[in-house]
């Protein structure tokens, strides 16, 4: 069966909605934020510490995106990848990736600067260009958004990621700032069943391994 080691709120939500969607038998086991400090033994899992990690058979994965990617093709049946003989290939492989290394490194600065360091070392200016940097890099799926519903035409794991990204910066309040195809995309995502169920699935697991449910400011 599929393992997946997750922290709420964490990156490793990508591979738990992806799952859902998926709706495939999966284990998860939770972990208080951050694992590497709190759970010494999960280093023997990952010794990068970090979550998601990722466990299917023989495959150990700890890039959330890379897992969408290989559980898209583990299970091409749910059509939640698209093939590179299809138009939207390379835009699918583009978005996918953007959803992590352009949306959302430049949040993990501002949660940095706005939460992780102590009160003397903040740095408030620092997260807001940091700020306008996601939603300027953000305000590029806007032309694409407003003539589609999802990234690639039908949902697949570039809007997991992408969706991600988007969730981060609900948490931080960002997403008042969101420009209208944006906004109308998020809500879009979470009205997803499968997106739905992954957060359930998140709370039940946190609540009956004794972690709590509220993610932690510095999760992701």
């Amino acid at each position: 069966m599929i393992k997946l080691h997750h922290c709420v709120g964490a990156r490793s939500f990508r591979p738990l909605w992806m799952l859902e969607e998926l709706d495939v038998p999966y284990a998860l086991t939770m972990h208080p934020f951050p694992p590497r400090v709190h759970d010494e033994a999960f280093l023997e899992i990952n010794p990068l510490g970090t979550v998601p990690a990722f466990i299917d058979g023989e495959a150990r994965m700890t890039e959330s995106a890379a897992i969408c990617e290989y559980l898209a093709w583990r299970y091409p049946e749910a059509g939640l990848g698209v093939a590179p003989v299809e138009p939207d290939y390379a835009a699918y492989l583009n978005l996918l990736h953007f959803g992590e290394a352009t949306l959302t490194f430049p949040q993990t600065l501002v949660l940095r600067y706005t939460h992780f360091e102590p009160t003397e070392r903040r740095q408030p200016q620092v997260a807001e260009d940091y700020t306008r940097w996601f939603l300027s890099r953000l305000r590029t799926l806007e032309p694409l958004l407003s003539q589609r519903a999802y990234l690639c035409g039908r949902f697949t794991a570039a809007d997991i990621s992408v969706g991600y990204a988007l969730l981060l910066a609900e948490s931080l309040g960002l997403d008042e700032r969101f420009k209208p195809a944006v906004a109308d995309y998020w809500q879009r995502l979470k009205s997803r069943e499968g997106y739905r169920r992954a957060l359930e699935a998140e709370h039940a697991a946190a609540l009956a391994q004794g972690v709590s449910p509220t993610p932690a400011p510095a999760t992701r």
